[in-house]
């Protein structure tokens, strides 16, 4: 490996605040100083007069597939588009072939990350051996592997059994862990195919209840206030879930949320298309429930965004409806879709974005180095967002080896240019770099 290179960002807009020069060199910010002011010191220096500075993004809930289903993705190839998407950390999820249920998997996974050097990759470990929802995994084992785990979930699939649920929760205590609840009670999701509502009805699509969603968060924030331990709901769709869990904070509960992308923008109207990329766990509500959502997330109810990026292959989605996967790709198009929805109706500000998908996610997980402020001294972890630019998402042209993006064909606002993992920049121009190393 060689050195790492020295850049000057030069006239950049710190959080969205103030132009200034950020000197990166050694993997740190090595000086920060008012706009134009700082000297390149032999290095590169980037124009980023325009462009906003945020540190690099953290995504709490992604699925890269591998092991097992490397027809649908890659750690390489996952990573690619996370780094294009402005992410210098991932978190992947434990729904692999095999499940990463053993410190071996987890180790394996995370190595993968390493080898390829687009962004870290932490592992999330099972909740349960293979998420068969009966016997714990090997969770001390996972926490003190190389991996260093500390969020578990079985998502994918529901912790269902309140006695499972209970002792996971008051096993992770021992290292600071936390529980990553994909809340679905599966009773009451069985054959579901889309939200429960009127236009089910009249669609002929069996309906998803926002309380099977609901009656899941209220069992574990019981559970976890009761246990004193700490519990973090994934992806988050109902405007009832968002009043329980803001309820449950008013209270001192240790519960963080997440809400993702396609949440905050699409609506459950998408499936009268019959069109299987907008098939999503859990689906696509009302709009109603949007701004809820909004609403939670800008007020901090909600803490984290969170991508679940779900890449499938063109067969698992080029079907009808019924047998279609469920799951959408994110990672290239998450922060675009954040300013579209909440940064410019002015809901959050880009230091809000950087709480929201760069602090709030690390502190969660407690990845080392990662969700850091833009700091003398703090790990080189920056992106550059060009907040006026429009572009259009064309599948063909993702990183990521799926195309099943619910956003085909629409303009997106604003787009990553650059993205330094540690000072060495894996993105610029808003291309990968390829000699990063």
């Amino acid at each position: 490996m060689t050195t790492t290179q020295t850049y000057l960002l030069r006239g950049a807009a710190l959080l969205g605040g103030d132009a200034a020069d950020l000197l990166l060199r050694d993997g740190e910010i090595a000086d920060i100083g008012a706009g134009g002011t700082l000297n390149p010191e032999d290095g590169t220096v980037i124009p980023a007069e325009g462009l906003v500075a945020l540190p690099g993004l953290v995504d709490l809930h992604t699925h890269l597939r591998e092991p097992g289903r490397e027809d649908a993705e890659t750690v390489e190839s996952g990573t690619r588009a996370a780094a294009l998407g402005g992410f210098t950390a991932v978190h992947a999820m434990a729904n692999t072939d095999p499940v990463a249920d053993t410190a071996g998997v987890v180790e394996q996974v995370w190595r993968l990350g390493v080898q390829a050097g687009w962004c870290d990759v932490q592992p999330i470990g099972a909740v349960t051996e293979s998420l068969a929802g009966e016997q714990l995994a090997e969770l001390g084992a996972m926490a003190t592997s190389a991996a260093n785990v500390r969020v578990f979930s079985d998502d994918g699939k529901c912790v269902h059994d309140p006695m499972v649920m209970r002792r996971a929760l008051e096993y992770v205590k021992a290292f600071n862990g936390v529980i990553a609840q994909h809340a679905q009670d599966p009773r009451l999701t069985a054959g579901a195919q889309m939200n429960e509502s009127e236009l089910s009805g009249r669609l002929g699509l069996r309906g998803w209840p926002a309380v099977a969603e609901e009656a899941i968060i209220a069992r574990d924030i019981l559970l976890t206030e009761h246990v004193g331990s700490r519990l973090h709901v994934c992806h988050v769709s109902t405007a009832g879930s968002v009043e329980l869990i803001r309820a449950a904070k008013a209270r001192g509960v240790a519960v963080t949320a997440e809400v993702t992308p396609h949440h905050l923008m699409l609506t459950e109207d998408l499936a009268a298309t019959y069109d299987p990329t907008f098939k999503v766990n859990p689906p696509l509500r009302t709009e109603a429930d949007v701004q809820a959502l909004r609403a939670a997330l800008a007020d901090g109810t909600i803490d984290v965004v969170a991508t679940d990026h779900a890449p499938h292959p063109t067969e698992d989605k080029d079907c009808e409806w019924s047998a279609a996967a469920m799951g959408m790709i994110g990672l290239e198009t998450a922060l675009s879709v954040v300013a579209g929805t909440m940064v410019r109706p002015g809901l959050l500000d880009w230091a809000g974005v950087a709480d929201r998908m760069s602090w709030a996610p690390a502190a969660i997980s407690g990845i080392p180095g990662q969700g850091r402020p833009l700091a003398v001294g703090e790990p080189a972890n920056v992106v550059l967002i060009d907040p006026e630019a429009e572009w259009l998402v064309v599948p063909s042209e993702v990183a990521s080896r799926s195309h099943n993006t619910p956003f085909r064909g629409l303009s997106l606002p604003a787009k990553v240019r650059a993205t330094f993992l540690r000072g060495r920049a894996v993105v610029l121009d808003g291309r990968l770099q390829e000699d990063r190393w």
